[in-house]
C-alpha cells in the first residue's frame, strides 16, 4: 500500500461523527448569505478529479448566488475531522447562515447537484 493510501485508511478510522463541528451544535462553514456547496476530497482521488471541473463551472456560473469550496482532506487533515469526514469525495450542502442541509459521498454530477440544490428548495436552473 502507499503512503497515502495508509494515511487515508488511518484518517478514515480516526474519524468519528462525534468529532464533527455539527455533530457539538455548531456548523463548520460561516453563513456565507449564500448557499454554500463544499466538497472533501483530494487531489490525487480519482472522482475528486472528475468533479474539479463540475465545481469549477458551478463556482463560475453561480458567482455570487453560491458559493463552491473544495478541501483536499489529504493535506488538510484536520478539516476532515471538523467535518465528520469518512469517505472521499463528500460533498455537504449549506444554506446560507451555514446550516447543513444534506450530505453525501460519491461522484456527483453537475445536473444531479443542481437537482439536490432544488430538493432542498433552491433553484440555480440548469
Amino acid at each position: 500500500m502507499t503512503s497515502a493510501v495508509v494515511a487515508f485508511l488511518s484518517l478514515v478510522v480516526a474519524c468519528e461523527k462525534s468529532d464533527s463541528a455539527s455533530a457539538q451544535g455548531g456548523s463548520p462553514v460561516a453563513g456565507t448569505g449564500v448557499p454554500h456547496l463544499v466538497d472533501l476530497g483530494a487531489d490525487k482521488c480519482i472522482p475528486c478529479q472528475m468533479m474539479k471541473p463540475i465545481l469549477d463551472d458551478l463556482e463560475k456560473d453561480f458567482a455570487g448566488r453560491m458559493d463552491v469550496t473544495f478541501i483536499d482532506v489529504w493535506k488538510n487533515r484536520d478539516e476532515a475531522r471538523r467535518f465528520g469526514i469518512q469517505m472521499i469525495p463528500t460533498q455537504i450542502f449549506y444554506d446560507e447562515k451555514g446550516v447543513e442541509l444534506y450530505r453525501r459521498s460519491g461522484f456527483i454530477g453537475r445536473e444531479d447537484i443542481l437537482a439536490t440544490w432544488q430538493r432542498l428548495g433552491y433553484e440555480f436552473g440548469q
